[in-house]
This record gives structure tokens, sequence and C-alpha cells, in this order.
């Protein structure tokens, strides 16, 4: 018997979850068991959630993305909720998170574990102030547990836990005068309860019975990032790595009770500095794996946060990060409408697959190599088939048809393509006729 992943893995057992992740990873089941058991892997997969289709999270497996959904007080719909998570599924999404913020939250979230074969995660925090409906103060210790222990028997395979600011680390945030403070909702929801009660955070003081709730249910904690930066002027400062250095502290609690652990991250950093913080975060919580927002690497691209976040993504990957989640056009905006949440998907998906290649994943590199060679042969239809959107690939192409068949209306008959293959064949190249 065995009470979690890691637990099986510790007594060298495989279970069924490890068998379709060593198989979609073309990697030896025992070589993965090693990594789920040294917490360099985690497999989020609550005993509740029965039709999950189960995925390993690692730097030494693909690159994983998660994206970010639910209801607030704007916009509260859940039907239009649940149709961005079938989209979302369908565009190749391994994990969805549920950030609701208001309405029946615990119906959706049901639904999400019911019907979703992704990975479902959540942040409890959110959830409390709206199922308790009441002044933030008056939420006791027992209250905020006592919603941590419902989402694992609504069975959400991994949960956001904002731990790691204590009031140590709130003073330590209020002496550094950041620029923005703290941009973390849950990081900021909890910092206001300390504030306002003079109590430690309960998430922090009372662990051990997080961690006894994660483990029945094998629940993976995602250990929250309160103080993630939210400016690159904010990047690497004291508070964010003082919380890191918390973090790493707590893993190893969770790892000696057998309870899976991904740490969060950044958020805004530049470009320089991604590098160093995803070796820092290695070294510091022992190669668990590592789960960033973006980094978004400025910030003065609101309606294009895909793409800075894109760009920060696919470096953090290939130096350790493990799980991406989706950045869309609507961030620091709005609440993201069907067409941002493609944007942002596809925005990732590409920076995931980017990094695969750099970190040398077996195989990540096959599929690009395929494209060239369709394109060298000037092969269209399979062109638009490995297309990562194959859709908007074939509609910009009928959009503008060409004279010939093997050119594009960009060069035409200059086609280099063309020509060097006519040329190559001892045939005459027909520029200007």
């Amino acid at each position: 018997m065995y009470t979690t992943q890691m637990d099986a893995a510790r007594k060298h057992i495989v279970t069924e979850e490890m068998k379709q992740v060593a198989a979609y990873e073309n990697m030896n089941v025992e070589k993965l068991m090693d990594l789920v058991a040294r917490g360099q892997v985690a497999i989020p997969a609550n005993k509740n959630h029965k039709c999950l289709k189960p995925y390993g999270i690692g730097n030494q497996l693909k690159t994983k993305i998660n994206v970010n959904l639910g209801t607030s007080r704007d916009c509260m719909d859940l039907d239009v909720e649940l149709a961005k998570v079938m989209e979302a599924v369908k565009m190749g999404a391994e994990s969805i998170m549920d950030l609701s913020s208001f309405g029946d939250t615990q119906v959706f979230r049901r639904k999400l574990t019911k019907e979703c074969p992704a990975i479902i995660g959540t942040v409890p925090i959110y959830d409390a102030v709206v199922y308790y409906n009441k002044a933030l103060k008056k939420i006791t210790s027992d209250e905020w547990i006592d919603i941590v222990r419902m989402h694992a028997e609504d069975g959400v395979d991994f949960m956001t836990i904002h731990c790691g600011i204590n009031q140590a680390t709130a003073q330590r945030f209020k002496k550094a005068k950041r620029q923005t403070n703290i941009v973390s909702r849950g990081g900021s929801i909890i910092f206001a309860w300390m504030e306002l009660t003079g109590n430690e955070n309960p998430f922090y003081e009372r662990y051990d019975e997080i961690l006894d709730i994660c483990q029945k249910y094998d629940v993976t904690l995602s250990l929250g990032d309160a103080c993630r930066p939210g400016s690159i002027k904010d990047a690497g400062d004291i508070p964010q790595i003082e919380e890191l250095v918390t973090l790493g502290e707590l893993t190893q609690r969770a790892w000696d009770k057998n309870v899976q652990v991904i740490i969060e991250g950044p958020g805004h950093m530049p470009l320089n500095q991604i590098q160093s913080n995803m070796e820092i975060q290695q070294t510091i919580c022992k190669g668990a794996p590592f789960y960033v927002l973006g980094p978004i690497v400025t910030d003065v691209a609101p309606g294009y946060d895909h793409i800075t976040a894109a760009i920060g993504g696919a470096i953090a990957a290939t130096y350790g990060a493990s799980f991406l989640c989706y950045v869309t056009p609507a961030e620091h905006l709005r609440l993201p409408t069907l067409d941002d949440v493609k944007e942002g998907i596809m925005a990732v998906k590409i920076a995931a697959h980017a990094a695969d290649i750099a970190k040398g994943i077996p195989n990540a590199a096959d599929w690009d190599h395929q494209m060239s060679q369709a394109r060298r042969e000037l092969n269209w239809e399979t062109q638009f088939d490995l297309a990562l959107d194959s859709e908007k690939a074939r509609r910009y192409r009928k959009e503008s048809t060409p004279e010939k068949e093997d050119t594009c209306t960009m060069c035409g008959k200059m086609c280099a393509v063309r020509n060097i293959n006519k040329i190559l064949r001892g045939e005459d190249v027909d520029i200007m006729d």
C-alpha cells in the first residue's frame, strides 16, 4: 500500500500514473520512479479525480503548461469559463487552474474534477473569502485550513498555498519599500489578514496539518510565492529571496511526509536575471519542479504580455523551470476572453517547445526537422498538418493566393527554395517569365 505517488516511488511501487507518464515521456519507468522519489518530478493526481490523464512535471521531462481560468465579480458566467476550459484542453494544455473569486465556486470546481482530464489546480485562499462571505479579519485559522480540506476532498490535484510569507517575511517586505508591493492576489490577502489580526500566517503555522491533508488525498503542494516581483525593478530583491529560502525549508518538510511539491516563481524579471534565478531556486529547493508565471521580461507591453511572458518562459524553462503558466494579451487589463485564452496558449506552447529543444528533450526537435523538410519540398499540406496552429496557417495561405502554386505571395517566383530546387534538378529558373 502507498499514500502518494512519492510514497509509492520510494517503496519501488510502479503506479498506473507512473506507467502513463513514462510512456508519454518516452522514459524508462524506473528512471521516472527515481525522480519522483527524490522530488524532482511531481505527478499531481488526487485520488478523487477519477477522469485524470496524468502528467509529470519536472525539468527532465517535457515542459508543461498551465492555463488560469475562473469567474470574477464582474464576469461570473460559468458556461463561458467552461468553454474556455474545453478549448484549452483541446489545444493541449496539461493543466487548468481554477482561480474563481466569485459565484458558486464549488459547483464549478467539482464539475472540473468530474469531467476534465487535465490536471486541476486551485488557490484555496481565494475561495475562503468567497465561501465564508464575511469580513477578512473575521475568518479564523480553522476556517482557512477547512477550505484546504474541502478542495482536497473535491478532487483538486494541486493547490497553491501561500505559506512562505510568515510574519518575519512580512516585516522584511514592509522595510523593502518595493515599487509594486505585493502583486500576488493570494499573498496580498493573507498579508492583509496577518496585519488585521496580528496573527501568524495559518498556512505556515499549521503547515503539518496541511501536509496531512495533502498526504491523505495525494494533493501536490504548490508553494505560492506571495512576494514574487510585480515589476522588473523588484526582481531578485530581499523579500523574494527570503521567501524562497522559507519555501526550500517547507519543501523538505513536505518530502519528509511523502507529499509532492512544486515551487512557484516570478513574476516580472529582466532577461539577464532569469538564468541565475532558476539556478538559485534549483539549489535552495533541491531540484523541486519550478512553476513560473512568465516571467514577464518588460513592464511596458499591456495587450502583448503573452509575448513578453513567452520570451521569459522559454528562457526560464531552458534553465530549470518545469511548468509554465500562460499569460494572455488581457494580463493586467481584464478577464481574458476565449480568443485571449487561445492567444495565450499558443504563445506559451511555443515557449515550452523552444525550451524542450534547447534542453535536449529526446525527439523534441524531430517535429521541427519534419517541418523544415516539408518547406524544402514546398509541400504546403504537410506544413499545415505540422503547424502548431494548423487552422491559422491554412487561413493565411488561403487569404493570399499566389500566381504559382509552388510559391507564396511574399516572394512569388523569386522564392529561394523553389529556385534552388529547380537549379539542383538541372532545370531553368523562370523568375521573370
